[in-house]
């Protein structure tokens, strides 16, 4: 259930002042009275949409509105009753949806067509809310309108519940976890901006739209303890100020101002945290991801969800073969285990006990080298001959390509990683270089790291069958090692053995904070990120 709600306040000086929250009576709000299947009270039910009762799909009480829209012709899906108010009375009306395929968006209606529901958010309830002040005494229609989206097939169901206020027993829609004030004053195209919270999982569970311009609202959000981020968006690209008007957000805490701004270009993301409990931790750390990175995502699995992933992540700024020196300088340092500040090796690093050798950053780079310990290079965890050699932006792609010992990268070569049943070579970390046992369902010679870190390159693995899902179906025959890991396809990508054991990696070894710190500063570098560090369950949801 979402724990977010929004409300849509056209506020003026007068209203600040005179509004007070007052109760307006709907009939049969949480849709428990019905005769056959029409629900009471309900006089409005349009040709276009089929109502019923559901005792599964509920939110409050004991039943639910399945409402099933079975036409495009939005003049035709209307819910509604008739409500009375008073002049100069503040009323809070809200509703709870439910969305069950994502082609279908309701629309609150209060006398006018108010804020729509996040039709993305499926399986899940949200809130829609609406804050409504009458000049005059009267008599006005309160419900919803449903509207067909890209995708819709003539037939999509929609559970409504909770009409507030009501006198059905229903939750007030008073707060009482944390209310957060977002302000919104639009520039001269309103229409354009819109915005969303998300929790921890990059799921969005407050959310507005549909703005006029020139204007000023003040959204009231309860949310729980937790990581959320805040994403404001311009649809024609240019912000909210300042060519086209003088618009500006702020998101407020009581007194404390979470997030603000007003120049930017599409979008504007910021994080924060409300109450002791993260909500958001992956691994054991700290993640600085402004996880409405994602939030295009919500809705998706399979490899729909990786086709998403790929939309969002590919277009990276290359930086160049060479700029890789400075990254490991900067960003490849040992915090973690003896925190010595060397170069820190996956083929040398001993998590339990001292290194055998260490590397200074870059006076010990790569050079020519006889053995270990000589020097460190740029071990590229997926082979570059497997896309065909020194291809940008493949090359230079800091996600995949980690600091190592240069004789441990010569002898892993570029065979497959891999669980070794018998070594020809082992590293000083315990590293090994020999044939895969025969749980792997492979027969070959392999690459095996330790388990330290086999999910950072499990996770390497899954980022490269998404940035890359464009090209990498026609890699498989560039080489017989990569002929042995890819199956020529640009949805699973890897062979099944491979699917099985990465899978296993990733499980076993979660992400660390070196992970959460390696894939913020590679965001910095060169502007995209992992997503299977930021959101390790993206894994499973699509593998």
């Amino acid at each position: 259930m979402s724990h977010g709600t929004y409300k849509n306040k056209l506020l003026s000086t007068a209203l600040l002042i005179a509004a007070t929250p007052a109760m307006a009576n709907i009939t049969n709000g949480g849709f428990e009275q019905w005769t056959g299947n029409t629900p009471d009270a309900w006089t409005t039910i349009d040709s276009g949409i089929n109502v019923s009762r559901s005792t599964n799909i509920i939110n409050n009480a004991n039943s639910a509105a399945a409402v099933n829209v079975t036409t495009g012709s939005q003049s035709n899906t209307d819910l509604l009753q008739q409500v009375s108010v008073e002049a100069g009375k503040t009323y809070d009306f809200s509703v709870d949806v439910y969305h069950t395929e994502g082609n279908i968006r309701a629309r609150l209606y209060v006398d006018g067509y108010q804020g729509y529901s996040n039709q993305a958010q499926t399986n899940q309830w949200q809130t829609i809310s609406h804050s409504y002040t009458p000049s005059s005494n009267k008599t006005i229609n309160v419900g919803l309108r449903f509207y067909d989206m890209s995708g819709f097939d003539g037939n999509e169901t929609v559970y409504v519940d909770n009409f507030l206020p009501n006198t059905d027993g229903g939750a007030s829609g008073s707060c009482n976890d944390h209310s957060l004030t977002l302000t919104l004053n639009t520039d001269n195209y309103g229409s354009e901006t819109s915005w969303v919270i998300n929790n921890s999982q990059g799921s969005g569970i407050a959310n507005g739209s549909g703005y006029a311009s020139n204007t000023q609202y003040n959204e009231q959000v309860c949310l729980t303890d937790g990581n959320y981020s805040l994403v404001i968006s311009d649809s024609y690209g240019d912000g909210m100020c300042c060519n086209v008007g003088n618009g500006s957000y702020s998101l407020t805490y009581g007194s404390t101002e979470l997030a603000s701004g007003a120049s930017f270009s599409s979008t504007d993301s910021t994080t924060f945290e409300l109450g002791s409990g993260s909500g958001g931790d992956t691994g054991g750390g700290t993640n600085p991801t402004p996880t409405g990175y994602y939030v295009t995502t919500q809705g998706l699995s399979g490899y729909a969800l990786k086709t998403e992933l790929y939309n969002i992540i590919k277009n990276h700024s290359s930086q160049g073969y060479s700029a890789i020196w400075n990254f490991y300088d900067s960003s490849a340092r040992d915090k973690y285990f003896e925190n010595d500040n060397s170069i820190l090796d996956m083929y040398s690093e001993k998590p339990n006990g001292s290194d055998s050798y260490t590397y200074t950053a870059v006076s010990d780079q790569c050079g020519t080298y006889n053995s270990e310990a000589d020097c460190y290079n740029r071990e590229h965890s997926f082979p570059k001959s497997w896309f065909g050699g020194t291809v940008e932006p493949m090359n230079s792609d800091v996600h995949h390509i980690y600091a190592t010992d240069g004789y441990v990268n010569s002898k892993r070569s570029n065979f497959p990683f891999g669980e070794v049943a018998s070594a020809t070579f082992t590293s000083t970390n315990g590293s090994k270089l020999g044939s895969a046992t025969s749980s792997l369902n492979y027969t070959g010679t392999v690459f095996e790291p330790i388990d330290e870190f086999k999910g950072d390159f499990a996770r390497a693995y899954f980022y490269m069958a998404t940035r890359y899902e464009n090209v990498i179906g026609s890699w498989q025959n560039n080489t017989t090692a990569s002929n042995a890991v890819l199956n020529g396809t640009s949805n699973q990508v890897f062979e099944s053995w491979v699917v099985a054991m990465l899978l296993n990696w990733h499980n076993a070894d979660p992400v660390s904070q070196m992970e959460l710190d390696r894939n913020q500063a590679a965001f910095e570098f060169q502007g995209n990120r992992n997503p299977y560090i930021d959101h390790p369950e993206f894994v499973e949801m699509i593998w």
